[in-house]
């Protein structure tokens, strides 16, 4: 009996410490699992997956730095009073800081996206405030439906016109409206586009809505290998006229590109509307670009209006009877990423003299750093 009493006094004391040292080490919490940011490679480099959704988001831009001299809209400022009491010409300069958005996800009624681009500029003062700040797109797409701030599809579906900077200086589109567009493309290469458009301030003038009809884009595509045919016509519902563009475009081979694209519009040839920014009935563009190398590209466009109007407004948009221009440009690429692009421009008109004189040079260079 004495033993078992030993015994058990003896185990009762062993959990002493036991107890005495679980009481002085509480329980730790198994530590969450880090959510790390994941890869989307669904559309493109540079996607990644926003933590905690389905959605890919790609941030990017560029940084651009120009200086351009000579007459013309892509020219320098002339005319300007110096401090002597005469006047004088000097550079145009600017530079602009462009950030850009792009997100994606699936969805059943297929894939929901948005696009967005705020410019911050600043210019030498000499129109104004330097300091501009600006949304140039902001669109949200399902599927084949975008809705929101863009170009106008009369200039994005024909997509532009050359690849040179100064490739409007015979005018082919309005540029940024608000719209909602649909459209659609199949496996074969065809594609077609509705869009409503609102209209705003083109080349001098306003063409914003005065009704609620808007104005109306509708276009067609073929796209292949050896190049593509767009049609593409636009209706100003304003003035009630409109116009229609057709272009060829032709890939001779990994190097040469080739385009031509002629315009008409209705009305007199002296009147404009919102899709006719050219005067005259009809006008023409072409050119092409030619990869000389990896890191050089030569562009090259001319173009053509029966009753010239320039780049601008007032005085400019309408004194002479034809328009002319050739532009040309290099785009060197010295390392990937940075584009310095040198160009020249020529142009011409019969008669009549715009903000300038009736024929002149222009000359620029731009740095751009994209990322």
């Amino acid at each position: 009996m004495k033993n078992l009493y030993l015994l058990l006094s003896a185990s009762a004391l062993s959990t002493i410490p036991l107890a005495a040292y679980s009481a002085d080490n509480p329980v730790v919490a198994e530590p969450e699992t880090a959510e790390y940011v994941r890869i989307c490679d669904i559309y493109g480099a540079g996607y990644f997956y926003i933590p905690g959704t389905e959605t890919c988001l790609r941030v990017g831009g560029f940084i651009r730095y120009e200086v351009r001299a000579g007459e013309g809209p892509y020219g320098g400022h002339n005319d300007v009073a110096d401090k002597s009491g005469g006047t004088d010409d000097t550079y145009h300069v600017q530079g602009r800081f462009s950030l850009r958005t792009w997100t994606g996800s699936e969805t059943e009624l297929g894939t929901l996206s948005t696009f967005t681009q705020t410019n911050f500029s600043y210019r030498d003062g000499y129109h104004g405030d330097p300091n501009l700040v600006s949304l140039y797109y902001g669109w949200v797409q399902l599927g084949g439906l975008r809705i929101g701030k863009d170009e106008s599809v009369f200039e994005t579906f024909a997509n532009y016109a050359g690849s040179v900077i100064g490739d409007d200086i015979v005018p082919y589109s309005p540029v940024e409206t608000n719209l909602i567009s649909y459209t659609y493309k199949n496996d074969n290469g065809l594609s077609a586009v509705v869009s409503l458009e609102q209209g705003g301030s083109s080349y001098g003038a306003d063409y914003s809505l005065d009704s609620y009809v808007p104005h109306v884009v509708g276009g067609l595509k073929y796209a292949a290998k050896w190049g593509g045919v767009t049609v593409v016509a636009g209706y100003d519902a304003n003035y009630e006229e409109g116009a229609v563009k057709a272009r060829l475009d032709g890939k001779i081979n990994e190097q040469l590109s080739l385009f031509v694209m002629a315009g008409y519009g209705t009305g007199d040839e002296d009147s404009f509307n919102y899709y006719k920014p050219w005067k005259g009935d009809w006008a023409v563009w072409a050119g092409g670009s030619y990869r000389i190398n990896t890191k050089l590209k030569f562009n090259l466009q001319a173009s053509y209006s029966d009753s010239g109007v320039s780049k601008g407004s007032g005085a400019a948009r309408g004194q002479a009877d034809n328009h002319f221009a050739v532009v040309t440009n290099v785009n060197y690429e010295p390392v990937p990423g940075f584009v310095i692009t040198p160009e020249i421009a020529y142009f011409s008109l019969d008669d009549g003299k715009p903000a300038t004189d009736d024929d002149g040079f222009s000359g620029m260079v731009r740095f751009q750093r994209n990322f």
